[in-house]
């Protein structure tokens, strides 16, 4: 007997698809338009919870960059994966298939793109209305236990049946499946890492998960004193303790009582959570890091100090948030004076030759101590997951178990805040899409 009840050819279907997020959706709607037909399995009672959860419910679905400069913000390697799915599905493209869903898109700052709504429902809706309208066919509450080959079929098996004599579950089978479960990021949506065991008891490599896009913790009291502060120019840069640079971003950063937020400093999470993951693995104490916050990023360091001294010459003795233009909150210049060691927004004309240059350098380099990540129940994405050399970029197949697509961010792969993690969902969801169909 098949998963829906219909009978016949020892298979419930020509391709399953485990995990209705945004990437199982947009496989399943492909292969069903294909003429394939389509099991979609859903271990949740709802599809697409993670995309309701996006973009502060609003879904950043994909973004404006071309496809080449989108690809190369996953790193060299996940550049040269993802440059083929990229040009198969740029971005352009994925707004193009929403706008024929009816899902209208509008251009936000930072290269982003949201649906004209501002409502994250109206995509995962148009994702949902897809894949059913192309023909697939939708199972919830339908968790996997395992994934294995048995003859020409992949054999997906559901979690354990009380009524079984043997404690299995149901088994669906098809010649082709398509898996793309999710990682660890925002568990509470149903993405607990199930699938990494999976692909672990075929024999494939898996990078060790690690949250990516989470907010920073830092246990300095002056952070949190801080909190609801947000500095939109900012360039934001890591450093571990050795002083060496680990990655920099140009984004809005925000101060919060547990530390930082925002892109600039979320975009910067994978290098934290990686250090401290690799140094509870051998028993070590987690590594102290900092990250240092360009409050001025569009006044070079001559300029500003020029500033300075001409703020001291100027009549009424003007304090230091004067001299800046007003541009910081008094909050953040007396936390850069606390760090050059010099009295809270002090008089232009006191500012000496060494205060001032230790005032230019906290300016253009506030250092906030980073002890860790808030975790996956924070993280927006996994870094880590299944090593990209055991996939065919081309197809999203297993080099060693033909039949076997694996996609989205079950993979290795991890980019920045903007859309780009829901482009690389769609790209790769369509390439294993196009050759499941075949």
């Amino acid at each position: 007997m098949s998963a829906d009840g219909r009978k016949g050819g020892g298979r419930d279907a020509d391709v399953v698809v485990v995990g209705a997020g945004a990437a199982g959706l947009w496989a399943a709607a492909a292969c069903a338009r294909a003429g394939r037909d389509v099991l979609l399995l859903e271990k949740t009672p709802r599809a697409g919870t993670k995309v309701l959860a996006s973009g502060g419910t609003r879904c950043n679905l994909t973004t404006t960059l071309g496809p080449d400069e989108a690809a190369r913000l996953f790193g060299t390697k996940g550049e040269r994966f993802l440059r083929g799915a990229f040009r198969g599905l740029p971005p352009v493209a994925v707004r193009g298939h929403f706008e024929a869903l009816g899902v209208a898109t509008v251009d936000a700052p930072l290269d982003k793109v949201f649906p004209a709504s501002q409502r994250a429902v109206d995509v995962r809706d148009a994702l949902l209305r897809d894949a059913r309208e192309a023909g697939a066919r939708v199972r919830y509450d339908a968790p996997v236990a395992d994934v294995r080959r048995e003859g020409d079929a992949w054999c997906v098996e559901l979690a354990g049946d009380a009524n079984r004599v043997d404690g299995g579950g149901e088994v669906v089978r098809a010649p082709r499946a398509l898996l793309c479960p999710g990682g660890m990021s925002y568990p509470r949506t149903g993405t607990t890492g199930d699938g990494y065991a999976w692909l672990e008891r075929l024999g494939c490599e898996l990078i060790d998960p690690v949250p990516a896009l989470a907010p920073l913790s830092s246990d300095a009291p002056w952070v949190h004193d801080l909190s609801g502060i947000a500095v939109q120019d900012a360039v934001c840069t890591l450093f571990d303790a050795s002083g060496a640079k680990l990655g920099a971003r140009e984004r809005p950063v925000l101060f919060t009582h547990r530390g930082l937020s925002g892109p600039g400093a979320m975009d910067l999470s994978v290098h934290v959570a990686r250090a401290h993951a690799a140094a509870v693995k051998r028993g070590a104490v987690p590594p102290a890091m900092r990250l240092s916050i360009d409050l001025v990023p569009t006044v070079d360091r001559e300029a500003l100090r020029a500033r300075l001294i001409e703020a001291g010459r100027v009549p009424g003795r003007p304090r230091l948030a004067r001299a800046l233009g007003g541009e910081l909150p008094r909050r953040l210049i007396d936390a850069a004076c606390a760090q050059a060691g010099v009295p809270s927004n002090p008089p232009a004309a006191d500012i000496g030759k060494a205060d001032r240059h230790a005032l230019v350098e906290a300016l253009k380099g506030l250092d906030v101590p980073i002890d860790g990540t808030l975790g996956f129940d924070f993280a927006e994405v996994t870094a880590g997951g299944l090593a990209l050399h055991e996939v065919s970029p081309a197809t999203m197949e297993l080099r060693a178990h033909a039949g076997l697509h694996v996609f989205g961010e079950l993979l290795d792969l991890d980019g920045p805040i903007g859309g780009l993690n829901f482009q690389s969902a769609f790209a790769t969801a369509e390439l294993a899409a196009r050759a499941a169909a075949r």
